[in-house]
């Protein structure tokens, strides 16, 4: 079954029809979703939503966007959550230079913190890193080296791609594979081996075409699953089972 590897089901646009949406999942052909947190406020809600789907994973950690709300009393708390059952990852956490909402050296400092943090919990990070190749490459290389995780919404280079892969990271592929002119993501997905690529949503954000413009939701993989059996010339059955077993062997479930 599809495995959404990053989704934000806390998000307010689910609010009217969570409940619903969630319930419908597994006879939609969703197995298994992982929700991740962006700031402070999503902590409590993520934790509340894993205990109440059996489906539903977590990940815990401070979006770049965000960090300015941090401090060492707050990581000490984010440890304390990274202990619970069902909080399977560090995330998401990295560098984003488009948004500039936190300057670049505040953003190293709290990317590095919270590295280290799934360094002593055990587990594995999702990266969010948008207009920061550089120095994502450098932080992760200097302090990823013995993590293992996920480069969220990948929007880089080939080269760089296979530099991950090498570093035994997954590659995060979402909706943006099917639009026209993402051109560079799907030569990525044409050169990494697909035993590195795993679904992603980053729903309500990124809906794939035919869906482009719309709130997104796990069901819409299956045209990102689509998209990626055409590209490698292989069927969608395989994309969905090798991506899902990824997924499993990346957060250890």
């Amino acid at each position: 079954m599809i495995f959404d590897t990053h989704a934000h089901y806390d998000d307010e646009q689910f609010d009217e029809d969570r409940e619903l949406l969630l319930s419908s999942m597994q006879e939609g052909g969703v197995g298994t979703i992982v929700d991740v947190a962006a700031d402070l406020a999503s902590w409590d809600a993520i934790k509340k939503m894993v205990e109440k789907y059996p489906f539903v994973y977590g990940a815990a950690g401070v979006h770049p966007d965000y960090v300015g709300e941090l401090s060492e009393e707050k990581i000490s708390q984010l440890g304390e959550l990274l202990k619970e059952e069902k909080i399977v990852a560090v995330g998401e956490i990295g560098l984003d230079y488009y948004w500039d909402k936190e300057n670049h050296e505040t953003q190293k400092t709290w990317f590095i913190r919270q590295l280290n943090l799934a360094k002593e919990r055990s587990l594995p990070v999702i990266i969010h890193s948008r207009e920061a190749a550089a120095d994502t490459m450098e932080i992760m290389k200097t302090h990823g080296r013995d993590l293992s995780g996920v480069i969220h919404c990948y929007s880089y280079s080939v080269e760089q791609a296979k530099e991950y892969v090498d570093m035994g990271f997954y590659i995060g592929i979402g909706g943006v594979v099917t639009f026209k002119n993402a051109k560079k993501l799907k030569e990525v997905v044409a050169e990494i081996p697909l035993t590195h690529i795993v679904l992603e949503t980053d729903c309500p954000y990124l809906s794939p075409v035919p869906n482009r413009g719309k709130r997104n939701s796990s069901f819409n993989l299956i045209y990102v699953a689509e998209e990626i059996a055409k590209i490698k010339n292989i069927s969608v059955e395989e994309v969905i089972s090798k991506t899902e077993e990824n997924a499993r062997r990346l957060y250890r479930i």
